[in-house]
This record gives C-alpha cells, structure tokens and sequence, in this order.
C-alpha cells in the first residue's frame, strides 16, 4: 500500500518548530504568512498581548490583483507594510509559517521590505 505524504501536516509540524524559536514582542512584533491556493494572508501580531496589530490580505475589498501569485504577494506585502508603518511599527520578525521562503512568500516579504519595514 502506497502511503500519500499530507504536505499541510509536515509543514504545521515545520511551523511549530519554527514557533517555538521565534516570538514577536511589543517592540518588535511578528509578520505572520499564511497562503492558500488562492489567496495570500499576512498578519503582524504581538505575542506579548496576543492580539493582532496589523493585517491584510488579497481576499480584502478593493484589491484588485490574483492572490495566488507572486505580484498579488508583493502587492499585499507593501500593503502590510504600509500600515504597520502608520501605527509606527518600523521592525518586526519574520514568521514564513512553515512554508519555504521561496515565491510568493518571498514576494511578500521583498514588497514588505521594498516599502520600510525592517527584519
């Protein structure tokens, strides 16, 4: 009997590593990704208070671009940004949720960076 490797349990599993070496604070919060075939998410949280800080997403109203590409990645990665910038959040930890850093999580992270945000 063949057995059929679930992609999504090994990379929870990657992320929960991950996890445990990487924690966001009120100083420097954690830019959190999550992608799904046709959408991107990005969250900044501070895991201090546990409360999210700054979100977006292309499943929001008003972005126009495909999410399950690389330039809808990097449209929402400057969109992220933007905002954490307003809120005078100017550093943050980067947090790929257990995926490879590697298209359109590289491209969230390069219009992230393209836009201000430091990590």
């Amino acid at each position: 009997m063949i057995k059929k490797v679930d992609k999504n349990a090994a990379r929870l599993k990657r992320h929960k590593r991950v996890r445990g070496k990487i924690f966001g604070s009120s100083s420097k919060p954690r830019l959190c990704v999550f992608r799904s075939l046709k959408h991107i998410y990005a969250q900044i949280i501070d895991d201090n208070k546990g409360e999210t800080l700054v979100s977006a997403s292309s499943n929001e109203k008003g972005f126009n671009l495909n999410g399950g590409n690389k330039v809808g990645a990097r449209e929402v990665g400057k969109i992220v940004s933007s905002r954490a910038i307003e809120k005078g959040i100017s550093e943050v930890v980067f947090d790929r949720g257990g995926y490879i850093y590697h298209g359109r999580v590289k491209e969230l992270a390069e219009g992230a960076r393209e836009v201000g945000l430091k990590f």
